[in-house]
């Protein structure tokens, strides 16, 4: 794994612990006198606070471990104890903070996924497996603190005093850190630099004596002091973002405002609701990287005159209303929190005029005023339902190259993070054709593809389909595009032969108009013919991958190298049988030659128990071809007759 991909792959391990902080933060506001008044409620979430170090080891084990494992959280619990302990033990002045939590959780995942498997001789098989995970990561840790007790306090100092002279710096250097934070999205290293400000800069005792370190654990505690690396990013993210996202819409013509008006504004209540800004940003990001950059000079701003203002605020998650109504009375908020609101205003106006403004000065091509070639309908699977999650998994896996090209599936809130073996394989118009927002490849070994808050249930998906069996490469086709005219016939014109496709069974030729069936007669599912079985084989009509084949066996789908969309569906309203009188011949995934057996039916009970076995063979995608031309006759044999051609 090259560098950048392990700090993109520490950013994904660090949302888990950061996922919790939410959850947290509810507890400590609800439980303050001026709302329900019940300290035992705060004391729950002043509890998370009070242990980040120990949670950010467990979270970052479990997720940098190869499959999510318990043994890995636990074995990064037992590293983070003997660490911390150990390490005081040889200079008690040694305090890293949450650091250490991140340090043992890599340690554990790696011992994990080097040794989880391990076996050992018969006398000491019960301590194999992943029970040897938490004994080697607790001996690693033990090394690591007898190394850290002495070479950690310069370390320690070096880290406090450069949080002292950013501090020192005040409204420069948190103007510094919005500014850089924003630049660093695209690659999603931000998150590493986010841990240092917010978990790690600044120290703080609380009367009890505990020790706190960072902006967000120290607002928590108590601290007056702390927000210097939070409260300018609220004035951005709940009225900035959505500023640029009404002048997006406005400069958009105005034929194309409905196609870009529902998603500009589900992302921008997005961004004012919770703070996550990420789905917003991608949609300009590299359309017009001149927005971005300004879009990170504000950000910095914001953060530079917060500071300037006196102004603490924080957040648990984000810079959200929901974490500002949260933190607005907490013993650490400044009194003149309600200046964010103001800023907030004065955000959204400057926001909306300076890109309404760069926007037509530069003719940015922003949603809405790409080319019309550039256009493209997006035809993403309906992934609210386990079917639909699993047929737009498999076309993400074939857009990025195939599961050949894949090593590594992780993602966080909002993007897909890839490691792939070659990023110029990666089809960058068929991702935003599924509904990605954009994709960034950050070398040639590591992308990243902004799916939404979708992300991680596709990539479990992904992980899930591949385990299957392989999934071959997306073709490069012609993508259909938005107001663009229909294609005319030539005359005289050549046409070329893409494919022939075979009988997928035998027996009698019917139209496809005579379909007793309104989807496939209109041709609503794609053209071609239907065939009434007289055999009992179904092979494939053509080479290529099986993209999918229904639970219920009666109908599969087939995608060739070219692109072609088969559909082949043995009889009508056969789905009701729920897979009586079909046997699976081959795999979902597979892939397969012209003639290879796909499906074993009964026929004898098919015709006695289905409504009709007059089976659709069709083209679903004929769209992106000329057209197909039929070949067969009356009667056809599986494997050997030939049905139509598809043109070029």
């Amino acid at each position: 794994m090259n560098i950048l991909g392990f700090f993109q792959r520490l950013g994904r391990s660090l949302q888990l612990p950061i996922a919790v902080l939410p959850v947290a933060a509810l507890m400590l506001r609800f439980g303050q006198p001026d709302l329900l008044n019940m300290p035992f409620i705060a004391q729950g979430g002043g509890a998370i606070f009070d242990n980040l170090a120990l949670i950010f080891a467990i979270g970052v084990a479990s997720t940098w471990s190869k499959d999510n494992a318990g043994a890995a959280a636990l074995a990064g619990a037992v590293g983070y104890f003997i660490l911390t302990k150990a390490m005081v033990t040889i200079n008690p002045t040694v305090n890293m903070g949450v650091l250490a939590g991140i340090i043992t959780g890599l340690i554990a995942g790696m011992t994990y996924n080097r040794w989880a498997d391990i076996k050992l001789p018969d006398f000491l098989s019960f301590f194999g497996g992943k029970r040897f995970v938490p004994i080697a990561t607790g001996f690693f840790c033990l090394v690591l603190a007898a190394v850290f007790g002495y070479i950690w306090p310069p370390v320690q100092a070096a880290i406090h005093a450069g949080g002292e002279w950013i501090v020192s710096e005040g409204a420069f250097g948190a103007g510094i850190f919005g500014f850089v934070n924003r630049l660093l999205i695209p690659t999603g290293l931000h998150q590493v630099l986010n841990t240092i400000a917010w978990f790690q800069i600044g120290e703080f005792t609380n009367a009890a004596g505990a020790v706190f370190h960072g902006d967000i654990n120290r607002f928590y505690a108590g601290d007056g002091t702390a927000g210097m690396f939070m409260s300018g990013f609220f004035p951005i993210m709940m009225f900035g973002l959505p500023g640029a996202a009404l002048a997006m819409y406005l400069a958009a013509p105005k034929a194309r405002r409905p196609m870009v008006g529902g998603m500009l504004l589900s992302v921008a209540v997005t961004a004012f609701l919770t703070g996550v800004t990420e789905p917003l940003e991608f949609l300009f990001m590299f359309l017009a990287p001149m927005l971005y950059l300004i879009h990170a000079v504000l950000t910095g701003i914001s953060l530079f005159v917060a500071t300037t203002l006196g102004i603490h605020a924080g957040f648990s998650f984000s810079a959200g209303a929901i974490d500002y109504a949260l933190m607005y009375k907490l013993p650490a908020a400044s009194s003149n929190v309600w200046l964010l609101l103001v800023m907030g205003l004065v955000a959204f106006v400057v926001y909306f005029v300076l890109f309404s403004a760069v926007i037509r000065m530069m003719n940015l091509k922003t949603p809405g005023r790409e080319d019309e070639g550039d256009l493209l309908v997006k035809d993403e699977a309906n992934s609210n339902t386990e079917e639909g999650l699993s047929e737009l998994s498999r076309q993400y896996i074939g857009a990025i190259g195939g599961s050949d090209n894949l090593n590594v599936i992780d993602a966080c809130i909002t993007r897909l993070r890839l490691s792939v073996k070659d990023a110029s394989r990666v089809n960058d118009a068929m991702c935003k054709r599924l509904g990605a927002s954009g994709v960034v490849k950050l070398n040639k070994q590591t992308i990243q593809v902004i799916v939404g808050a979708k992300a991680e249930s596709i990539a479990e998906e992904m992980k899930k389909q591949i385990a299957k069996g392989p999934i071959a490469a997306a073709a490069v086709s012609a993508a259909p595009v938005a107001s663009a005219p229909a294609p005319q016939a030539v005359p005289n014109a050549a046409k070329s032969v893409i494919a022939t496709l075979v009988a997928p069974v035998s027996g009698t030729v019917v139209a496809i108009e005579q379909v007793p069936d309104e989807a496939f007669a209109s041709k609503a599912v794609g053209d071609g013919l239907a065939i009434l079985p007289t055999g009992t084989t179904v092979v494939a009509p053509a080479s290529g991958t099986l993209v999918k084949i229904f639970n219920t066996n009666h109908a599969f789908c087939l995608e060739t190298e070219k692109g072609i969309e088969i559909v082949v569906h043995m009889g009508l309203d056969t789905v009701a049988l729920e897979g009586k009188g079909f046997t699976r011949l081959a795999e979902e995934g597979s892939a397969v030659v012209a003639g290879q057996p796909v499906l074993e039916m009964d026929l004898a009970f098919l015709n006695a128990n289905a409504r009709s076995m007059i089976s659709p063979v069709v083209v679903s995608n004929i769209e992106d071809f000329a057209g197909l031309t039929l070949l067969a006759g009356d009667t056809v044999v599986a494997g050997e007759t030939r049905l139509y051609e598809i043109n070029g």
